[in-house]
C-alpha cells in the first residue's frame, strides 16, 4: 500500500510539473465542446399512444365455434416486427419524405435513419403502445408518427385478413382433394358391392354374422315346423276318435227332434275342441303335470259334464211329452234311417283345424328348405370369405378415413368463415388514446447535461495530457525511484532551497493556474445561465 501511494504521488508530482499544458488542453476542449453544444440543432419529439383492446365479448360467446388465435401474442409480435425495411419504405411514401431524398444514396440513408429513430414501445401488460419520433422539424416529426400509427393499425388488420385468406384457401384446396378421393373410394366400394352382391362377405355384414343369422333362422323354422307337425298329428289322432255323426241315447230319445226344443250343445262342443287343441299345444312344451294343462283338462271335464246334463235333460223332457200324448198321435219328428242321427260338430271343427294345420306344415316345410339352401350355399362358399372380407375391410377403411377427413375439413372451413366474420366485427379494436402531437419544447439535445459532460471531459482530458507529457519527459523526485530505475545504489541527495523571490514567483504561477481553471468553470456557469435563459424564453 505504501509503495502504491508513493508511486501515485510521484505521478501526480510529475503531472503537476506540466500543469500548464493540461490547462491549455482543458480550455481548448472546453471551448470547442461548449460551442458544439450551443450549435447543436433542436430535436422535437412527436408521439402517439395506441391501445389494442382484445377483450371482446364475442370471444367467450363464440368459444368452440370459431378459431380464436392468441391476439395478445400476435399484437406483441407485430409490434416487434413492424419497424422493418418494407414498412419504413411505405412510411416514407405516406409521410412524403421521398420528396426530400433525390438520390438512391439519400433514400437509403433516410431509411436507415428512420429505422434507428422511429420507436414503438409497449408500456407493459395493458396492450398500450407508444409511437415516437424525433426530428428537427416538428411538422415532419408529426407526419412520421401519424404515418406510423396508420401503418400499425393497417398491419394489424391486414395481417389477420391475410392469415384468414391463406387458411381458407388452403382448406378449400384440401376439401377439393379429399372430395375427389372420397368419390373415388365410393366408386370402388360400389363396384365391389355390385360385383360380389351374391357372394357372402360382399355386403355390409361379415360372413360369420350372416352364417349365424341364417343358422338361427333355420333353427327357429325347424322348431316351428315341429310344433306344427305335432299339432297336426294331434288333430289327426283326435279326428280318429270322433264320428262324423252322433246318435241320441236309445233309452231317452228315438227321434232326432227338428224343432227349437232340441239340445243346443254346438257351442259347448266348440269350446271343448278348442281347449283340447290348447292342451295338445302345451304338451309339446310341458309335461302332464303342468298347472295350465291340469286347469284346461278340469275345464274340459266340466264342459263335458254340462253337455251330458243338457242331453239327459232334453231326453227326459222328450219322454215326458211322449207319455202325455194320445196313442194315435204322431210325433212331429222325422225318423232318421238307422236310428236318430245328427252331424257331429266336434268332428267338423277338427276337420277345419286339421286343414289349417296341414297348410301351416306345408308353409313351414318350404321355409325350412329355403333356409337350409341358404345355409348350404354359405358353407360351400366359405373359402372366398376371408379374401372378400379383407378386401371389403380395406375399401371401407379407406372410405371412412377420407370421409372423416372431408367432414373435418368442411367443419374447419365453417369455423374459418365464422372467424372472418368475427374479425370483421372488430374482435381486436385499435384505439388511438393520444393522437400524434409534438412537444413545443425541444426534446433534445439536453444542453445542461451536455455542458456538464463537456466540462468534466475538458478537465479529464487536460489532466490526461499533463500525465502523458510527464511520462514522455520523466523527472525523478526522490532517490529511491532513481535507484530503482538506474539499478545502482544512490548514496545521497541534495535538496534545493528556494529563495523568497522564487517562492513568490511560484505562488503567482499557482494563482494564475487556478485562476485559469476557475475561468473555465466560470465559462461553464455562464453557458449554463445562457442556455437556461434561452429555454425559459422559448
Amino acid at each position: 500500500m505504501d509503495d502504491f501511494l508513493r508511486q501515485f504521488s510521484g505521478y501526480l508530482r510529475s503531472a503537476w510539473g506540466y500543469r500548464w499544458i493540461g490547462l491549455l488542453v482543458a480550455w481548448v476542449v472546453g471551448i470547442i465542446g461548449m460551442g458544439v453544444v450551443l450549435v447543436l440543432p433542436d430535436q422535437y419529439q412527436a408521439s402517439a399512444k395506441i391501445y389494442v383492446d382484445t377483450q371482446s365479448i364475442l370471444r367467450p360467446l363464440m368459444s368452440g365455434l370459431a378459431v380464436q388465435p392468441n391476439l395478445d401474442q400476435q399484437i406483441n409480435m407485430l409490434s416487434r416486427t413492424l419497424i422493418s425495411r418494407p414498412n419504413i419504405e411505405k412510411l416514407i411514401r405516406m409521410a412524403d419524405l421521398d420528396l426530400e431524398a433525390k438520390t438512391k444514396t439519400e433514400r437509403e440513408k433516410l431509411i436507415d435513419d428512420l429505422i434507428a429513430s422511429v420507436k414503438l414501445t409497449s408500456s407493459g401488460r395493458d396492450n398500450l403502445y407508444i409511437v415516437s419520433y424525433r426530428d428537427q422539424k416538428p411538422a415532419r416529426a408529426q407526419k412520421v408518427v401519424q404515418a406510423m400509427v396508420t401503418l400499425f393499425v393497417e398491419s394489424g388488420l391486414g395481417s389477420k385478413r391475410q392469415d384468414a385468406d391463406q387458411a381458407r384457401k388452403f382448406i378449400e384446396e384440401q376439401i377439393k382433394a379429399y372430395e375427389a378421393k372420397l368419390l373415388e373410394a365410393e366408386n370402388r366400394l360400389k363396384e365391389f358391392k355390385l360385383k360380389n352382391l351374391e357372394r357372402p362377405g360382399g355386403g355390409q355384414k361379415d360372413y360369420f354374422g350372416s352364417l349365424g343369422e341364417v343358422q338361427a333362422q333355420l333353427n327357429q323354422a325347424q322348431l316351428d315346423l315341429r310344433e306344427a307337425t305335432n299339432s297336426r298329428d294331434a288333430l289327426k289322432r283326435q279326428l280318429l276318435g270322433e264320428e262324423p255323426t252322433i246318435s241320441a241315447d236309445s233309452s231317452a230319445m228315438t227321434f232326432a227332434p227338428s224343432g227349437p226344443g232340441g239340445p243346443s250343445t254346438a257351442e259347448i262342443d266348440m269350446r271343448i275342441s278348442g281347449m283340447k287343441n290348447e292342451v295338445e299345444g302345451l304338451l309339446q312344451r310341458y309335461t302332464d303335470k303342468h298347472p295350465d294343462i291340469l286347469q284346461l283338462r278340469a275345464r274340459i271335464r266340466n264342459l263335458e259334464e254340462e253337455r251330458k246334463q243338457i242331453i239327459e235333460k232334453h231326453a227326459a223332457e222328450a219322454a215326458k211329452e211322449a207319455e202325455g200324448k194320445p196313442a194315435d198321435a204322431k210325433p212331429e219328428a222325422k225318423p232318421v234311417a238307422g236310428g236318430a242321427q245328427m252331424p257331429n260338430p266336434v268332428y267338423q271343427q277338427i276337420k277345419v283345424a286339421l286343414a289349417s294345420a296341414e297348410a301351416s306344415v306345408a308353409s313351414l316345410s318350404a321355409r325350412v328348405g329355403e333356409y337350409q339352401t341358404r345355409l348350404d350355399a354359405l358353407k360351400q362358399s366359405s373359402r372366398l370369405v376371408p379374401e372378400l372380407e379383407a378386401e371389403f375391410s380395406q375399401l371401407n377403411r379407406d372410405y371412412e378415413v377420407h370421409r372423416t377427413n372431408y367432414n373435418n375439413l368442411v367443419s374447419r372451413r365453417e369455423s374459418a368463415s365464422i372467424s372472418e366474420e368475427m374479425d370483421a366485427t372488430g374482435v381486436a379494436e385499435f384505439r388511438l388514446i393520444e393522437p400524434p402531437r409534438v412537444d413545443p419544447k425541444p426534446a433534445a439535445p439536453n444542453r445542461l447535461i451536455l455542458l456538464t459532460v463537456v466540462l468534466a471531459a475538458a478537465i479529464v482530458v487536460g489532466g490526461a495530457a499533463s500525465f502523458a507529457v510527464s511520462q514522455l519527459r520523466p523527472v525523478f523526485h526522490d532517490g529511491r525511484m532513481l535507484a530503482e530505475v538506474a539499478g545502482v545504489p544512490v548514496l545521497g541527495s541534495v535538496s534545493m532551497l528556494l529563495a523568497n523571490e522564487r517562492k513568490r514567483y511560484e505562488r503567482r504561477r499557482s494563482v494564475v493556474f487556478f485562476g485559469g481553471l476557475g475561468g473555465l468553470v466560470a465559462a461553464y456557469v455562464a453557458m449554463l445561465a445562457f442556455v437556461s435563459l434561452v429555454m425559459r424564453s422559448a
